[in-house]
């Protein structure tokens, strides 16, 4: 999932991008309200981290614009301890959740998790597609039982893949999701990827989970699938 984190305190900015990196998001920072509705706007971001206190415009007009620009976005806002009256504006005009400062990361990730269960029909911990099995909240995967070692990145990637199983996923939704705004859409870096975890996934194992469809992206689904190249088995 792809986070944006507005925060304009540099050390704590790093901090939130190190951790939620290490819990296989795709992060990208703003450190000033005008960056942050520029970013929020053109890219499609699984939850948003937003400071209140941010350089001008601050957090709420932030929200405000996005809001008015349609983004669905889920935001968390980031408040001070004794800011009551900053939690219930934030809510009104379209926050989803808040934090107060100081917090715990174990707490921001719990939240955020949260978050983006929902508006869903179903997200449970566990995701299952055949004899393959990821358990969301370890970020670990498994096969056949057997434990599947995996990167951050490539957990990522097989996350999300897992989240829409059955639908073919193209490149440009999984370098949305999946990288940040650093990625180069010119370089071979998804393909590399896919084939690294057809290595781990599929590899010895029967079915075929993850495929190719050639022009369009990529499929994970234990059924057959119309595939014109699955390169890299």
């Amino acid at each position: 999932m792809r986070v944006l984190v507005v925060e304009d305190e540099a050390r704590l900015a790093h901090v939130i991008e190190r951790w939620l990196r290490e819990e296989a998001y795709a992060v990208d920072v703003a450190d000033n309200g005008k960056q942050a509705i520029f970013l929020g706007s053109v890219n499609p971001y699984d939850a948003i981290v937003l400071d209140i206190n941010i350089p001008e415009p601050n957090g709420f007009e932030v929200l405000r614009q996005l809001r008015e620009k349609g983004v669905k976005s889920r935001v968390l806002i980031l408040t001070a301890r004794d800011a009551i009256e900053d939690r219930v504006t934030g809510l009104d005009i379209g926050a989803d959740d808040y934090l107060v400062k100081p917090f715990a990361l174990e707490e921001l990730s719990a939240r955020l998790r949260a978050l983006l269960r929902r508006g869903e029909e179903l997200a449970p911990s566990t995701i299952r597609i055949a004899d393959l099995e990821l358990d969301t909240h370890a970020q670990t995967a498994t096969r056949d039982g057997k434990p599947i070692s995996l990167t951050t990145k490539e957990y990522a990637l097989l996350e999300y893949l897992a989240r829409n199983a059955g639908r073919v996923i193209g490149r440009a939704e999984i370098s949305d999701h999946v990288w940040d705004e650093n990625y180069d859409p010119f370089s071979n870096l998804i393909e590399v990827y896919i084939n690294k975890l057809r290595r781990k996934v599929d590899r010895n194992f029967s079915p075929q989970l993850i495929h190719t469809r050639r022009g369009a992206g990529y499929i994970l689904s234990a059924d057959e699938v119309d595939s014109e190249d699955d390169g890299g088995n």
